[in-house]
């Protein structure tokens, strides 16, 4: 099947354009145009909430698409490498008209993959790079990082036991012993007494 894809991103645009020169260019490679998508849609969203994201679910391996431009499949540049990185894994040849790209299974193709899993590592580091940062600043203000020690846990595994824990602490259970008995370790079991405000045997 052969795609093409028209993409404007307002109304007084029109789609005559794109459709005159993918016509051109498929008359130029005696292509037939099977399947017309056109929509009218900023760029900048996501590809996922266009038809495109419709139209890249729809490809499968041996099919082909074709934009007047790159452009048309988004504004963003992770956007569009993540659209040709769907394609290149489907095996889909994409053409565009205005570039002369064609990337399937050839060097470019494979030049553009790397340049896919780069981006995607850079974008990676920057995440981990952004967190590192946050936490930073998140300490140097004194904010305390990550919840009390316990605090959860002993809530939820502890909540609703206190008749046996006080049994047990009445006939004189060691620590360790609680612990194993209820499933728990002794750090969050001394977080429990020690909010509940019961002293515990330190064996």
């Amino acid at each position: 099947m052969i795609y093409a894809y028209i993409r404007v991103s307002t109304d007084k645009q029109t789609v005559e354009n794109q459709r005159f020169e993918i016509n051109r260019f498929a008359k130029q490679r005696d292509f037939q145009i099977d399947v017309w998508v056109e929509e009218t849609v900023s760029g900048t969203r996501s590809a996922k909430d266009r038809k495109l994201g419709v139209l890249l679910k729809r490809i499968k391996k041996g099919d082909t698409l074709i934009v007047s431009e790159i452009s048309r499949l988004g504004r963003r540049l992770m956007e569009v490498m993540s659209i040709l990185n769907a394609c290149m894994l489907k095996n889909v040849i994409l053409l565009t008209v205005k570039e002369k790209y064609e990337l399937g299974n050839n060097i470019q193709s494979q030049i553009l993959a790397f340049a896919f899993s780069l981006s995607a590592q850079i974008e990676r580091d920057l995440i981990s790079q952004r967190t590192r940062e946050g936490l930073a600043r998140r300490i140097a203000s004194g904010q305390k990082l990550g919840r009390p020690m316990g605090g959860h846990n002993s809530k939820y595994k502890l909540t609703g036991k206190e008749e046996k824990i006080k049994a047990m602490l009445e006939a004189g259970t060691s620590k360790a012993e609680m612990a194993r008995k209820l499933k728990v370790s002794r750090n969050t079991l001394a977080a429990f007494l020690s909010r509940n405000g019961v002293g515990i045997h330190s064996n």
